[in-house]
């Protein structure tokens, strides 16, 4: 199986104003966010590649426009946790590119979520 991955930043806030009183994630606050989509396939295409990492530009663009310096809670339907942001931005690469396999979302340099069907 080959495997490609690239990496995309934005930042944003957001609040899980569902946790208790007093949990650090209930109050306003906001992350340097990185997301990194993974697509696979067993065969390469007739230019050697996954997919041309040009075509994910997409993506990109996507986040840019709806996500980069946005208030999440605003954007996402249901908590803005990494979690659902990388099963959202899972559903979203792979209505494009059948090859996506994975998406992580990490808050801080310590800390990824990742969604793999």
């Amino acid at each position: 199986m080959y495997r490609i991955s690239k990496e995309f930043h934005f930042s944003a806030s957001h609040q899980l104003a569902h946790l208790p009183q007093g949990h650090q994630c209930a109050r306003l606050h906001g992350h340097n966010y990185v997301v990194v989509v993974e697509l696979a396939s067993a065969r390469l295409n007739e230019d050697g590649f996954v997919r041309d990492y040009h075509e994910l530009a997409e993506l990109k663009a996507y986040i840019d426009e709806e996500f980069d310096h946005r208030h999440l809670n605003d954007v996402l339907e249901g908590p803005s946790t990494a979690e659902n942001m990388a099963r959202h931005f899972h559903d979203w690469a792979q209505a494009r590119w059948p090859e996506v396999a994975a998406v992580r979302v990490s808050e801080t340099p310590k800390t990824w979520a990742e969604y793999r069907p």
